[in-house]
């Protein structure tokens, strides 16, 4: 991308993501602690970067540019968690010859910190998933997908809690019916569980039991359908459910310019963010914490 016109986005997304009437920078001279969230979805096995003659995404994408952004982040901020919205597998030979060999070890080398399981990442069965399991140096989270009749079981929690500089953060998964969409011989005795109750349950949890300071939510849910609008989507599940602060979203593939800002169940304001598909870009959300552990938050979308 160029100079000029990520600064101009990152402009856009600063004046855009503010909470309490408070902007970035009235609040940054009160910051003591900065979270970093890079995320991704639906990258489908793209492992390369898209050639130059791509009629769209020329260019554009691959697992080697992603490292190199996000190690330059990680750099800049070692308090950085890097995530993944789930269908990580199908869309390209690399799948279809390795089985998702391939996408976990890099993913690893990447040094993901957290995925959730999208409705592809059932395409080789639940077998084949548990099989690729090993090359995966990083956990698994689902919160209503019920794996305690298949291999699954016990290999997939359905949230992690992590500390940066004092920092709790909650991230828990949510997954989309599977019925109709996946043939049911693959994902097996795997039960689907009602998101909105569970993101309930489970944020609670997280915000009052565990004590988190952010919760987020990975969620293969969709952003939302406008053709069945009443579809439970990231959209939906904002306005149902409360103490979420962040929900990063998959499986519609949708290019979200910035996050989107709405409202949870007690009017308070909940971010979404959605990066698209393929690998082509990495979405970022900062959080700052001052030293009441109010936060204020600004997003971008990074091309890389």
């Amino acid at each position: 991308m160029k100079r000029r016109n990520f600064i101009q986005k990152s402009t856009a997304a600063s004046a855009f993501l503010t909470l309490g009437g408070l902007s970035l920078e009235s609040f940054a001279s009160k910051t003591t602690k900065h979270i970093t969230i890079l995320h991704t979805n639906d990258t489908h096995s793209h492992l390369e970067a898209f050639p130059s003659t791509h009629y769209k995404y020329a260019n554009q994408g691959g697992v080697a540019r992603r490292a190199t952004l996000v190690e330059q982040i990680r750099q800049e901020n070692p308090n950085t968690l890097l995530l993944d919205a789930g269908d990580i597998f199908q869309g390209t030979p690399y799948f279809n010859f390795y089985g998702g060999e391939l996408e976990f070890k890099l993913m690893s080398m990447l040094k993901y910190d957290l995925a959730t399981i999208g409705n592809h990442d059932f395409d080789n069965g639940v077998d084949g998933l548990y099989k690729q399991l090993p090359h995966a140096k990083f956990d698994f989270v689902s919160a209503n997908y019920d794996f305690k009749n298949t291999i699954l079981d016990t290999h997939v929690k359905p949230y992690k809690v992590f500390i940066k500089e004092g920092i709790k953060i909650g991230v828990f998964g949510l997954g989309i019916e599977l019925e109709g969409l996946v043939d049911n011989r693959l994902y097996k005795e795997t039960k689907y569980l009602d998101p909105v109750e569970i993101a309930k349950d489970t944020s609670r949890i997280l915000k009052e039991d565990e004590g988190c300071d952010l919760v987020i939510c990975l969620s293969h849910l969709g952003y939302f359908f406008k053709k069945s609008p009443e579809k439970i989507s990231d959209l939906n599940l904002a306005s149902k459910t409360k103490n979420i602060d962040l929900i990063i979203g998959g499986h519609t593939h949708t290019f979200l310019p910035k996050p989107t800002i709405t409202k949870n169940s007690e009017g308070e304001n909940v971010l979404i963010n959605q990066v698209g598909c393929y690998g082509i870009n990495v979405g970022r959300i900062d959080f700052y914490f001052d030293s009441d552990k109010n936060v204020v938050s600004k997003g971008k979308s990074i091309i890389v």
